[in-house]
């Protein structure tokens, strides 16, 4: 179908469709709606190439994830895909495992002109050598990030997140919480721990106990909980740093013989489907995945409309959401 026909299903000139397909911002909200309506119905595939040659565009992202397995992740994937397909983009995805050789490879699509922009959701420590490859393309980390510099980031203030879980689980009568972590190289893990620790001091709670999973993973928070089991003094509270570890932990609680919440409580963080799939469903901190991944496409977007502009750095507010594992 020719943008011409476009024109005529959508009752908009052809010169607004044209400025739809450039991502204009000249458009109005209700036309650029009508335009992108009459697309999808149509199922018009405009010449990419033809339009990269006009605008020195390619309305392409590129979205690198540490770990798309982690349902985390993937909901933020999820936000930045509807938002950039709303805007007339697509994206690339790279699923980099904080490895910088395989961010390299990726980032070569940057030298050759085949993106417009990049959102990352890398470790925190990967990122001074991320932004020697990145340089000067538009560029919007999720997740981790700095507290100032040069690059727009959005995310949860992740201690006083964890402060809140920890506070609730104090709350209840929880006298010896335990933490199962992830890698102190990401940022949320170490801001999630000082949380942790802050708030066992402030309800002048002397025991503790952290465990390290190897990985994000159901079986590594089933690890994990097992070697805190194995302790002289075992926790009656466990808080997980993801809905997936704490799932583990309940399943490593309850094959001991033990049972969630009655003996030991369990909380999580993220709040994927996860948390209601498994029995007791699971209480966690829900973080605002898509909302992440929507302001996330319109901070890089921004940059690539304004490349001038100066670095946002937006925190969102999470959820506790009380459920009957703790």
């Amino acid at each position: 179908m020719s943008i011409q026909k476009i024109a005529r299903l959508a009752g908009v000139s052809v010169a607004t469709v044209s400025r739809v397909l450039n991502n204009s911002d000249t458009v109005k909200d209700a036309n650029r709606e009508k335009v992108l309506q009459a697309i999808k119905a149509s199922n018009y595939q405009p010449n990419l190439l033809a339009r990269q040659l006009r605008t020195a565009r390619t309305s392409m992202i590129l979205v690198m994830v540490s770990d798309i397995s982690n349902p985390f992740c993937a909901e933020v994937v999820k936000g930045i895909e509807e938002e950039a397909e709303k805007n007339g983009y697509r994206i690339l995805l790279c699923n980099s495992g904080s490895d910088i050789e395989r961010s390299r490879s990726s980032l070569q699509l940057l030298s050759g002109k085949m993106v417009d922009g990049i959102i990352t959701m890398d470790a925190f420590s990967k990122l001074p050598e991320l932004s020697h490859l990145i340089v000067n393309t538009p560029w919007v980390q999720c997740a981790e990030y700095a507290d100032a510099g040069e690059i727009s980031c959005v995310g949860i203030n992740d201690s006083e997140a964890s402060q809140e879980i920890v506070g609730y689980l104090a709350d209840k009568g929880r006298r010896r919480i335990a933490l199962i972590n992830h890698d102190l190289s990401y940022k949320y893990a170490r801001l999630r721990q000082q949380g942790y620790l802050r708030q066992l001091d402030e309800h002048n709670l002397t025991w503790q106990a952290i465990g390290y999973a190897s990985e994000l993973s159901f079986s590594a928070g089933k690890q994990a909980m097992i070697s805190l089991l194995a302790a002289e003094t075992i926790p009656d509270a466990v808080f997980a740093v993801s809905d997936t570890l704490a799932a583990g932990a309940m399943a490593a609680i309850q094959a001991s013989g033990l049972r969630v919440p009655e003996d030991i409580a369990v909380a999580g963080f993220d709040g994927t489907e996860l948390a209601e799939m498994v029995t007791p469903p699971l209480t966690t901190l829900a973080q605002p995945s898509r909302d992440i991944g929507r302001n996330a496409f319109r901070l890089v977007r921004q940059k690539i409309d304004q490349p001038d502009a100066a670095a946002e750095r937006l925190i969102l507010q999470g959820r506790l959401i009380k459920r009957a594992s703790a």
